[in-house]
């Protein structure tokens, strides 16, 4: 009987097992073997070159310099989304008028997808007639193309990402503060506890296993961008806002060198895998206090 339940259960279990090997576990290992060969060109086949993807790599200043506009890139995307997150659900919770639209309207963003985010922003950014144009032209400032840029279009795309992922994170958060108990509220309402205190003392330890899930994603999201890049700089200019996976994007398809977009890739997944470890293992503990 127990052989025949566990039949059933692969059974019913074999079309998503098929699909998430064939889609997701199978391409990942292909990757790594890919990144020990060549590209094949023309008549020319792959052949075995060892780990001389990964020590290009080391000498590749583009490669370097991806890593760097990256960890710039998350260390800002990760901390303001996650704050403007909170700041909007905190905004939303209370009773206040048009409390309904608010929320809507943070929402917003989310659902639109990233392209055409991309060319909203590029209006916005529009030298001499975007709408951060027309204000600085009010206040008497002289024009500035901001993604066009070396210094300022990374910092550019990221107020984007920014703008653009608040709003999911919202909702979590949203959810989070909505399963605290009243009584905890009337509680230190009647003790005094002034707001500050009980956010402190009360929400934001009740709320960390939702900032800890808000991080992951947000990690992730650091370093799976591509399209508003690929519609706004490309990487550019003179490189100053390419990131990682773009750069992979460009090598694999671009200049159809796969074998070291195969490269590029284990080492962002590596990167990923060791952020999400140290998040589960280290900050997990703290957050559940264990």
């Amino acid at each position: 009987m127990l052989k025949r339940e566990w039949l059933i259960a692969l059974a019913f279990l074999a079309p998503a097992l098929i699909l998430l090997f064939g889609f997701t576990h199978y391409p990942a290992i292909q990757t790594v073997i890919d990144s020990f060969w060549s590209t094949a060109r023309g008549r020319r086949p792959s052949v075995f070159v060892g780990t001389d993807n990964y020590t290009r790599m080391m000498a590749d200043p583009v490669f370097i310099r991806a890593m760097i506009n990256n960890a710039i890139y998350g260390a800002i995307t990760i901390p303001a989304s996650i704050a403007l997150a909170l700041a909007m659900a905190l905004f939303v919770q209370g009773r206040i008028l048009g409390r309904g639209f608010l929320r809507m309207a943070f929402f917003t963003p989310t659902v639109l997808p990233l392209i055409a985010v991309a060319n909203i922003w590029l209006f916005f950014y529009l030298p001499g007639f975007g709408l951060f144009e027309q204000i600085r032209g009010a206040l008497g400032l002289a024009p500035r193309n901001w993604i066009g840029s070396p210094a300022t279009a990374l910092y550019g795309v990221t107020v984007v990402t920014v703008w653009a992922q608040a709003g999911f994170f919202m909702i979590f958060y949203l959810a989070a503060l909505q399963t605290i108990p009243a009584s905890l509220r009337e509680a230190a309402a009647i003790e005094g506890c002034s707001r500050v205190t009980f956010f402190r003392r009360v929400t934001w330890p009740l709320i960390m296993p939702t900032t800890l899930f808000i991080s992951v994603n947000a990690t992730i999201n650091a370093f799976r961008t591509v399209d508003h890049i690929f519609v706004m700089t490309q990487g550019g200019p003179n490189n100053a806002s390419m990131l990682l996976l773009y750069y992979i994007y460009e090598q694999g398809f671009r200049y159809w060198d796969t074998s070291y977009a195969s490269a590029l890739t284990v080492v962002m997944v590596a990167i990923l895998a060791l952020v999400g470890i140290g998040q589960f293992f280290v900050l997990d503990r703290k957050v559940h206090y264990r």
